[in-house]
């Protein structure tokens, strides 16, 4: 027999190379034990060998959808899964379109593996909050408690770091704990519920835009139940109100189904569930801005609104209005929207970050391009204006409103002119910023990038209904 000690329960680079080596080998799968951490895996056996054969470079080769598969499984909380995994290799050297066979009983298995494993990142980046805590030096730190049904809490910490570069914060789970102090990522020892904070001021906050937004003509009370499991509601301020809802939610529905006229609108719910947004926001310190900005600068404009368009930032005027699209860029705005046959008094205006980021010159204050952490630490803004406005067309003016749509870097002249598909079924058209326009020196050039700056425009007018 054969031992091979992995140091970690997710630790797939490990297995591969042991697993590459038992195959080179061809080590039976009924030969090798699989373990993680010192403890041995059978106490009876006294005739085990320790010794795992190093990997043999170009000996072997396996499918990149095995790899990938792999990868998940080997998170999956399911004790024979490493064994699987050989298996499954091991039967691959000798059946190479093993893995295609999605009928083969050891294929299926592994793939349902997988799948729930990938749902419970999902369930983790869904449902875990962060609550507000002072560290020891009286510094903000966020803290959060998950419990996970599989080995993902490591796998899911680069998405944390990206979503949240700008906060310091702990999440706090059975198996480990990750920190991260705003440059570097930690990991500690698991935790207890205990450890973790109850609450903080800003849930009420959060409950009233909840329960603002929560609607029976909006919200599928079903699928909801389905994809928030009640293990992950204690954890969650919102669902405290979710009885509560649903009893009010059954009530009004019947009470429209009753009505023989066209069932009323939401409107009065949504905005005031923006208003709710709106106040948070105003108190928003998820990224160091708002230290030396004069205000946030909320979006704004119909709450039922067909196009939404999302600039960059706030500039100088638009800090001290705490309007967005006031200054030199928003005149050009105005004049390009208006030569579309946009009305602004009907589209919703909002920016990526909400916050005038500067460098101070004497007394002016120049603009300054927001970094990636500055832009993730803003895109829960955006998608809650996204999701209570639920636009069918967003227009994105510059790279940056771009990437904190769409969550990667995107190049305007080789996306613009067409619509992208948004998470949330809505389209997203792509073009210049009003800024760069004032930026360019021929004046030939900047009307003629105007034009097609209005081109673009018209061309998202048009999708709205389409």
């Amino acid at each position: 027999m054969r031992l091979a000690t992995l140091s970690a329960p997710d630790d797939f680079d490990a297995w591969r190379d042991a697993a590459r080596g038992f195959a080179a080998a061809d080590v039976p799968p009924d030969d090798v034990v699989w373990q993680v951490g010192a403890a041995p895996a059978d106490l009876f056996a006294t005739t085990t060998d320790t010794t795992v054969p190093p990997p043999v470079p170009g000996t072997l080769s396996v499918p990149r959808a095995f790899l990938d598969l792999a990868r998940s499984v080997v998170m999956a909380a399911e004790p024979e899964r490493f064994a699987l995994l050989y298996t499954a290799l091991h039967r691959l050297r000798r059946e190479p379109k093993l893995i295609e066979d999605h009928a083969d009983p050891l294929v299926r298995r592994l793939e349902v593996l997988a799948k729930n494993v990938r749902r419970d990142i999902h369930k983790m980046r869904a449902f875990l909050r962060f609550r507000e805590v002072a560290d020891d030096d009286g510094a903000s730190r966020y803290v959060a408690w998950f419990e996970p049904e599989h080995h993902i809490v490591r796998a899911n910490a680069a998405f944390f770091v990206n979503r949240f570069a700008s906060m310091r914060w702990s999440i706090l789970t059975p198996e480990l704990s990750l920190h991260w102090d705003g440059a570097m990522l930690s990991e500690g020892p698991g935790a207890a519920k205990g450890d973790a904070p109850d609450g903080d001021p800003t849930e009420e906050v959060w409950k009233t835009y909840y329960a603002s937004i929560f609607n029976p003509a909006r919200v599928k009370i079903g699928a909801m139940l389905k994809e928030m499991p009640r293990k992950y509601w204690k954890n969650m301020p919102e669902t405290a109100l979710v009885g509560q809802l649903i009893a009010g939610a059954q009530a009004r529905e019947s009470g429209m189904i009753s009505q023989s006229r066209e069932a009323p609108t939401i409107g009065d719910n949504v905005a005031a569930a923006w208003a709710a947004l709106r106040d948070e926001a105003a108190a928003c310190t998820r990224c160091h801005l708002y230290k030396h900005a004069t205000q946030t600068v909320f979006g704004e404009g119909p709450v039922d609104a067909a196009m939404m368009f999302v600039g960059e930032q706030p500039g100088d005027q638009e800090d001290l209005a705490g309007t967005p699209f006031v200054g030199p860029a928003g005149q050009v705005f105005n004049r390009a929207i208006a030569a579309a046959a946009i009305d602004r008094g009907q589209v919703y205006v909002t920016n990526a970050v909400k916050h005038f980021k500067f460098e101070a010159r004497g007394k002016r204050r120049i603009h300054a391009k927001p970094d990636t952490g500055e832009i993730e630490a803003c895109r829960w803004w955006i998608e809650q204006e996204q999701m209570l406005v639920r636009p069918q067309v967003t227009v994105a003016l510059g790279a940056t409103a771009a990437r904190s749509l769409l969550g990667r870097t995107v190049t305007i002249g080789k996306e613009r002119g067409r619509a992208l598909r948004l998470p949330d079924g809505g389209e997203a058209w792509i073009t210049v910023h009003p800024s760069y326009l004032l930026r360019l020196p021929d004046p030939a050039q900047k009307e003629a990038e105007f034009v097609r700056f209005v081109e673009d425009l018209k061309l998202a007018k048009a999708a709205v209904g389409g």
